[in-house]
């Protein structure tokens, strides 16, 4: 067994471990908080709720499950305070609970804008700093490619995505540092001009939390740890990965392959588990090392932290609305973070809906890490979180004292599940005519798959042109400024070709099965991001090659992976000379309403030109 697999099995063995201490949870077990002052209150999350919910994990097929945390001040004053769980929380048939751990995604946002708040409330930092400081008079090592959003910059215009970046979210590895990621900043090509497009981007949220160690030589996870987790009472919400699986509570993502979306949009297809951010093919060939500090808690991916990396349960969920809802303030009174800060976060920057999804909903303004619209007329503040395998949702309505959280880990179908589940509770507690969301969610899936444009064949003409230069000459160490390196093997007809061959072709062998067909030339590479371990590059026509961002997730089964495979992607090369470079098209995350790059040349049209080194 070689030291990737053992990694693999052991990866699975301490959360097997970790989940027989645990033991079968009661699918329905509840934590009411204590309510105080006045006569209890009636349960929010009524049998009748139970039953509307767990109904709505079955029409959507959904192999996982649901954390449900909801607030609301009761008419004598009080608060009530109820988290329930529903379903699966894993593979194993543990059931959700209101201590079952989801990753909670972009919700992790907030935090970041609120740890932001707070630095800028503190009276005792020389110089101070405001939400219209300019970034670059903060962090001297700040610089974008366009001079002016370098000069202009500021808090407030990167937390409300609008610096004219967009995603660009497969840049760079899981185990960089906010320092490494802002000083790659400088060579990501903007799809827009400052301040001309909301373009949703995690990086600037890395970049806000480098600040805690810019201004107070302290890590953000510890600052956010020591200024809100604690004093809050949030004792199971954590960044770290290894401590949440020391509690046993740890779900695991849902992931679905194969399902025939066209005739069923719910249906499962075959269901995959996977571990929270798993980095089963970090290392190569130190995969064991990893894994023993990895699980000993001592590292952890603070790349991921202020953008997306905070795991929390339903139960911690209904503390962090509480005090939202109390614009600051703990269960005891105490004020944790300044009003100013919470109003500031919710207070609308970029147009981020322009047009309404459905007549209930309203166009969508957003500001730092939250989302500011109205449901059937009531006003309302969210915003969504997405990892791989997780979703969350986190509600509030603040003129009406209420709100609800929902957390799935269900990766394909997890939003719609948590949109049916929130907009339900919601409908309930209002008094309205309850909308049957399940059924609205599966008449767009299904109109969407009907009309879906089946993309170019993977598989070439046998005819195809060929390339511009050999396929042999386009094997080789390609480079990008920001997204690093990537040393392609050529696989073509049973034989190889590059510098990289040796080392990948037993990996790939192992990690990528059915991945390379020997009749069509191929390209790949290892490329270690948030979302990937490998890139494929398939021979289409000329110089152009579909583009496959490919991650291998280790089974329940020894020495079995299963593949995601992120399809509909291009890229073309381009030969000038001697040189020799591609160009990824529709990588970047620009959105619908950017225009793609213009040029007289495939380099000047790239979103990200790789360049041929050898």
């Amino acid at each position: 067994m070689t030291l990737l697999r053992a990694f693999k099995f052991l990866v699975f063995l301490s959360l097997a471990v970790a989940r027989a201490a645990q033991g079968i949870h009661d699918p329905y077990l509840q934590q009411q908080f204590p309510i105080t002052g006045g006569p209890a209150s009636p349960p929010i999350l009524t049998a009748r709720l139970d039953s509307t919910i767990t109904n709505i994990l079955q029409t959507f097929k959904t192999p996982g499950g649901v954390g449900v945390a909801v607030v609301r001040k009761t008419d004598q004053g009080a608060w009530q305070l109820e988290s329930k769980g529903y379903g699966n929380a894993t593979t194993y048939g543990d059931k959700v609970t209101p201590e079952t751990l989801f990753a909670i995604g972009s919700n992790s946002k907030l935090f970041d804008v609120l740890a932001t708040g707070l630095l800028i409330s503190n009276e005792t930092l020389i110089p101070r700093i405001s939400w219209n400081s300019k970034v670059a008079s903060i962090i001297p090592e700040w610089k974008l490619m366009d001079p002016v959003a370098t000069r202009e910059s500021t808090i407030v215009d990167l937390m409300s995505h609008r610096t004219g970046l967009p995603r660009h979210d497969f840049m760079g590895p899981l185990d960089m540092s906010p320092a490494d990621v802002i000083s790659r900043l400088q060579y990501l090509r903007p799809s827009a001009g400052f301040r001309e497009q909301t373009q949703y981007n995690n990086h600037m949220y890395t970049v806000l939390s480098h600040l805690p160690s810019a201004l107070l030589n302290t890590t953000y996870e510890k600052y956010v740890h020591d200024n809100i987790f604690n004093p809050l009472g949030m004792d199971a919400t954590t960044y770290l990965f290894a401590d949440a699986v020391r509690t046993g509570n740890l779900a695991d993502g849902f992931l679905r392959e194969g399902a025939n979306l066209t005739d069923d949009p719910f249906s499962q297809g075959t269901v995959h588990a996977i571990p929270y951010w798993d980095q089963s093919a970090k290392g190569h060939g130190k995969s064991l090392h990893f894994f023993l500090v990895y699980v000993e808690g001592f590292i952890w991916f603070p790349v991921i932290s202020g953008a997306g990396g905070v795991i929390s349960s339903a139960q911690d969920m209904a503390i962090w609305l509480q005090m939202l809802l109390m614009e600051g303030k703990n269960q005891s009174n105490k004020t944790v973070i300044p009003v100013e800060v919470i109003r500031k976060a919710a207070t609308g920057v970029t147009v981020y809906t322009p047009v309404a999804a459905y007549p209930e909903l309203s166009p969508v303004v957003y500001g730092g890490g939250q989302m500011r619209g109205t449901y059937r007329g009531y006003e309302m503040i969210e915003h969504g979180g997405a990892t791989v395998g997780f979703r969350s949702q986190v509600t509030r309505f603040p003129s009406q004292n209420f709100g609800v959280a929902v957390m799935s880990n269900d990766d394909d179908l997890g939003n719609a599940i948590m949109e049916s589940v929130k907009y339900r509770i919601i409908d309930e507690i209002f008094g309205l005519e309850p909308i049957d969301w399940p059924a609205r969610h599966f008449n767009r899936y299904r109109v969407k798959w009907a009309q879906a444009v089946p993309p170019p064949p993977i598989s070439r003409a046998k005819d195809a042109e060929p390339p511009a230069v050999p396929y042999t000459a386009l094997a080789g160490l390609y480079t990008h400024p920001a997204y690093g390196s990537l040393d392609f093997c050529l696989f073509w007809e049973n034989t190889t070709t590059g510098n990289a061959c040796a080392a990948l072709a037993g990996d790939i062998a192992a990690d990528l099965p059915g991945v390379v067909e020997s009749e069509i030339p191929t390209l790949i590479a290892r490329w270690d991001t948030i979302v990937t371990n490998y890139i494929r590059l398939a021979h289409y026509a000329s110089n152009m090659f579909n583009l496959t961002a490919l991650r291998s997730y280790p089974t329940q089964i020894p020495d079995e992976v299963w593949v995601r495979k992120m399809e509909d992607l291009r890229a073309e090369f381009e030969v000038k000379g001697n040189e020799i470079g591609f160009a990824t098209i529709d990588l970047w995350g620009s959105g619908n309403d950017v225009e793609p790059p213009q040029g007289n040349t495939v380099e000047e049209r790239a979103e990200i030109w790789f360049t041929k080194m050898s």
